[in-house]
């Protein structure tokens, strides 16, 4: 223990009986050994997070190995396929495409309109209040669906 041999830890047992004396004593040895214990399991932990770091890295690096096949089985597809070829050979024609696009624009002139093509008035609806008679002051007097009239004018 802690590179101690036996008569080291004999001495140190007769010194902690000489100064905490026989009453102390077990309790002291139960604190004692109730801290060991703790730093026992905290290096445990510290050891078991440790391996667990260590695995985690060992996964990574198999992943960044299995990254690095695909990228190259992609490269060597891609190779074998021509798609670059391909997809230069499309972007030329698209290009084409367009310019021909461009080219073949003309300006249209303005047709004319007639009564037949020019577009209609909106009819207008507006709502115009008929007069009523009154009782009296009029304030009481409900309003009724009657009171406004809802025929088409020709405002516009």
């Amino acid at each position: 223990m802690f590179g101690m041999g036996f008569a080291e830890i004999l001495i140190i047992g007769v010194i902690a009986i000489l100064f905490l004396g026989p009453d102390k004593l077990p309790e002291t040895m139960v604190q004692i050994a109730k801290f060991f214990k703790s730093v026992k399991t905290t290096v445990a932990s510290a050891k078991n997070s440790i391996e667990e770091e260590l695995h985690i890295q060992e996964i990574k690096e198999e992943a960044n190995s299995y990254k690095q096949q695909f990228v190259d089985a992609t490269n060597e597809l891609e190779k074998s396929t021509g798609i670059e070829d391909l997809k230069s050979e499309m972007h030329e024609i698209q290009k084409g495409v367009y310019v021909d696009a461009d080219t073949s624009t003309k300006p249209i002139a303005p047709t004319e309109t007639t009564e037949e093509t020019a577009p209609k008035k909106p009819e207008v609806v507006t709502f115009a209040k008929k007069p009523k008679k009154s009782k009296g002051l009029g304030l009481d007097d409900p309003i009724d669906d009657d009171d406004f009239d809802t025929t088409p004018s020709e405002k516009a």
